[in-house]
């Protein structure tokens, strides 16, 4: 897997690109908790809505805000974000800009401030001359 993420992304953005996809992880993934958790506590449950498909965008969400397997959860929180956009009532901005993050991050990566960053991005490794 270290191999095909590391293809996936050219790089694992350090610096102040790496703290913005943390802050767009961070933003994603709790928006999506909590619209879930709201939900969930205020007992509008649609039947159309399956209760594993609530455990999936928690799931998603908390694999997004830790930067675990990034491509797979930003598809998976896009995927929640517009079928929550689709089969509430109310405002679908919400779930518009969940989705939004998740494909951005799915597409970007998860930057060097993720678990993905430190298991499969690029490490340095310094090599001393032998002779000296």
């Amino acid at each position: 897997m270290g191999v095909s993420l590391r293809r996936l992304f050219s790089s694992f953005a350090h610096g102040c690109p790496g703290v913005g996809l943390l802050l767009l992880r961070l933003t994603g993934g709790i928006a999506l908790i909590v619209n879930v958790v709201t939900r969930l506590e205020s007992g509008a449950r649609l039947a159309i809505i399956p209760a594993a498909f609530d455990g999936l965008a928690i799931l998603a969400g908390l694999l997004l805000l830790a930067g675990v397997w990034v491509p797979i959860s930003g598809w998976l929180v896009a995927v929640v974000g517009l079928w929550n956009t689709t089969s509430q009532n109310g405002d679908p901005w919400a779930g518009i800009l969940v989705a939004t993050i998740g494909a951005a991050l799915a597409l970007l990566g998860p930057g060097a401030y993720s678990v993905d960053g430190r298991l499969y991005g690029w490490k340095r490794i310094d090599v001393r001359d032998r002779n000296r």
